[in-house]
């Protein structure tokens, strides 16, 4: 073949092939990623009743040692136009990899629940954790740490170090939904009788592109609450319709 005619040949080859191989070249991964949503809940008749929540979450992953998680939630609720839930809690995380299964963590929580007479819970932990199964599909890791606890009420502020444990647990149940589970303790290490637990079970399922809808069931236990009146139990079921980033 004359030389003449190589280039030509070459130039039609690599247009009809080589753009579909370039097309299955994998997309770069995001440093940050992350979501936010929200929830309405109106009911009218009998009984009148209005609920709402916020949720955001973010991760900074740059496919280091290091992961920074970010997440809030706001739960509010009113019955015959008298407020009956008004909760708000932030988690800020730090992970950095030892190995490929072993971390340690930096966290701090905030939490605060007007019908638990919790006017601000601040609780700083640092600790060591392990990630038992670490796949695509099911991610399960555990982890504890000590630090301190900061706790106001109407009647005092208590302050003492702190013990935190915790576990979360994720699985794809297939390409658009994925089951999630958390548990976390913290204890005041002045009386271990006292300390609070979260529980929370999830399905997110794919709605259509970025969009998210969320089922979640929340349960906060606080063994012993500031006064006997109020219950050491809170439950919700929560609806959110999330929006990836």
């Amino acid at each position: 073949m004359k030389t003449y005619l190589r280039y030509p040949i070459y130039i039609i080859f690599m247009l009809l092939f080589g753009k579909s191989s370039f097309a299955q070249a994998p997309p770069p991964t995001p440093v940050y990623t992350g979501s936010f949503g929200g929830g309405l809940a109106v009911t009218n008749g009998n009984t009148d009743t209005t609920n709402f929540n916020f949720a955001f979450s973010l991760v900074r992953d740059p496919k280091t040692r290091n992961l920074t998680k970010a997440t809030a939630l706001y739960l509010r609720g009113t019955q015959n136009d008298v407020l009956s839930l008004d909760r708000s809690a932030i988690l800020l995380r730090h992970e950095y990899s030892i190995s490929t299964r072993t971390f340690v963590f930096g966290q701090a929580d905030y939490l605060r629940d007007k019908f638990k007479d919790i006017r601000y819970l601040v609780a700083p932990v640092g600790g060591l954790g392990y990630r038992l199964v670490d796949t695509e599909a099911t991610k399960f890791s555990a982890s504890a740490g000590v630090g301190g606890l900061w706790e106001k009420n109407s009647s005092r502020l208590k302050k003492s170090a702190s013990l935190g444990a915790g576990e979360t647990f994720s699985h794809k149940l297939s390409s658009t939904a994925t089951f999630t589970e958390s548990l976390a303790n913290l204890w005041n290490t002045d009386d271990f009788g006292d300390y609070l637990t979260n529980f929370g079970l999830g399905v997110t399922t794919s709605i259509s592109g970025n969009l998210e809808l969320k089922v979640e069931f929340l349960d906060s236990f606080k063994n012993k609450p500031p006064s006997p009146t109020i219950k050491k139990n809170d439950t919700a079921f929560v609806t959110t319709f999330v929006l990836k980033f």
